[in-house]
């Protein structure tokens, strides 16, 4: 049966996942067969499984990092929220209710048993089990139905190094202050901490270092400066993408839904040296030079067609075609282009039918199936071959189906507008094929760059276990997991 070792956080995005993802690489070079684990995630931005199911992406890419297909039990709790208080309940890869937050606090007690269920499962194929927390241990207000952080880490007995933001500033403060808050058993599951995301000289840290670890007595494994390639992998943040703007020579805009979803479709276009890849934020208007506007998926489809004509988008993307620019839907995009949406039984909140942006001729109806699946498929306009995956709610058809985005097998997939110039698709992922990529982007006259997308994210998680095995003692924190 393996180890685990559990990478907690001081605070939320300290970066736990990419430290997990790089430590897989890491050990996984060392001749362990590693497999990741969360418990509890909270993401709208998901991948289907080899299993038919849904976890979080990062949990993905840790898979990736680990040479091995994503599982539904790499994280057995997914939480999509939906509204400000309400959010999908994903276990063990399936849809099984939509709460309001009480509601879920009330729920989560019971989870802890498919939580240990799966980890039980990784374990017996395992070497290594690398767990990542979620949030922080410090919100010692929600311990008692804690199935994320130490009310995982005591039911399951695994030890715990805490990782601290030090580009936020505060990071002495941040650790010693969750040993202050933590239960003395609690603490006690604690090893060790990590500073992450220095940058300039880390001597000048050591006074800091030497100050944590005298006050808490645990013991510092290192100081890992600021990694600069993690813009070239999965955003685990739509705020991620904008983050990495460049200028380019080419102008392509996306929409920051309110409930904007797997936005990590678009991490292949931030990478491609000619793409300015704008996000438009609530507020702003969208770019009259854009060639293309994207809208991303929502997991909120009505939600966030009235949040979008509350920013003045619709009548942006009306003038945005009208002088001759391109619109791309993606999923919950795709329908929020039709002539409506309707929601006869209340899945995505109130029942009831909202009207679309008519830039597509086509309609959806939201019922309760989910679909969930891999896919190939091929470009109607291109034949270019498309790696992809679907995961929605919602049947859309209509007079612009009779010309397809794509065909899988023979069968067609999304649509197309009779000008040729809107775009519909339920198919997520979509700019990972690099000869799709590349010749989409040739329609609209944007050089596309002759890089293969995934060899580039193989060759960051190198460069991340490179840079975590230089900086961290990593042999010191592999021998922890017990």
């Amino acid at each position: 049966m393996a180890r685990a070792l559990m990478i907690q956080g001081a605070g939320s995005d300290v970066g736990k996942s990419l430290i997990v993802a790089g430590l897989a690489r890491a050990a996984t070079r060392r001749g362990y067969r590693v497999l990741p684990f969360k418990p509890q995630n909270m993401s709208n931005n998901a991948a289907v499984t080899i299993d038919g199911g849904e976890i979080g992406r990062a949990q993905a890419l840790q898979a990736q990092a680990a040479g091995v297909e994503p599982h539904t039990d790499m994280n057995p709790v997914l939480l999509k929220p939906e509204t400000d208080v309400g959010a999908q309940i994903i276990v063990q890869g399936r849809r099984v209710a939509t709460l309001r937050a009480r509601a879920y606090a009330a729920m989560k007690s019971s989870l802890m048993e498919p939580v240990l269920e799966s980890f039980g499962r990784l374990k017996d194929r395992a070497d290594l089990v690398l767990v990542e927390g979620a949030g922080s241990p410090a919100e010692v207000n929600l311990r008692s139905a804690d199935i994320a952080n130490m009310g995982f880490a005591r039911k399951a007995d695994v030890p715990v190094v805490l990782v601290g933001d030090i580009d936020r500033g505060g990071v002495i403060a941040q650790l010693v202050g969750i040993k202050t808050v933590l239960d003395a058993d609690d603490a006690a599951m604690i090893r060790g901490f990590v500073i992450n995301k220095f940058r300039g000289d880390p001597t000048l840290f050591d006074n800091g270092y030497r100050l944590i670890e005298a006050r808490t007595s645990w013991r510092g494994f290192g100081v890992l400066p600021y990694f600069a390639r993690a813009s070239e992998l999965p955003a685990e943040d739509a705020l991620g993408l904008a983050d990495a703007r460049k200028v380019g020579k080419c102008k392509i805009a996306f929409l920051a839904l309110s409930r904007i979803a797997n936005f990590d479709d678009l991490d292949p276009l931030k990478l491609e040296p000619d793409v300015d890849l704008v996000m438009v934020r609530p507020g702003e208007a969208i770019p009259g030079d854009a060639k293309l506007v994207i809208l991303p998926g929502s997991k909120s489809t009505r939600g966030d067609l009235t949040f979008l004509r509350a920013q003045g988008w619709d009548i942006d993307l009306l003038a945005h075609h009208r002088r001759g620019g391109h619109v791309l839907g993606v999923c919950g995009g795709y329908q929020m282009l039709g002539r409506s949406v309707a929601d006869p039984t209340g899945i995505e909140g109130p029942a009831g039918e909202t009207p679309g942006l008519g830039l597509l001729d086509v309609t959806t109806v939201m019922t309760s199936q989910k679909t969930l699946t891999r896919v190939a498929a091929v470009h109607a306009a291109t034949d270019r071959p498309i790696e992809a995956y679907e995961i929605h709610i919602g049947h859309t058809d209509g007079p612009d189906r009779a010309r397809p985005f794509a065909l899988v097998g023979s069968a067609p997939e999304g649509a197309v507008s009779s000008d040729g110039r809107v775009y519909g698709s339920y198919l997520h992922g979509l700019f990972a094929s690099d000869n799709f990529r590349s010749a989409f982007l040739a329609q609209l006259d944007i050089p596309a760059a002759d890089q293969q997308y995934r060899a580039r994210v193989e060759s960051a998680l190198d460069a991340l276990a490179d840079h975590i095995d230089n900086h961290l003692d990593v042999n010191g924190l592999l021998a922890l997991a017990r």
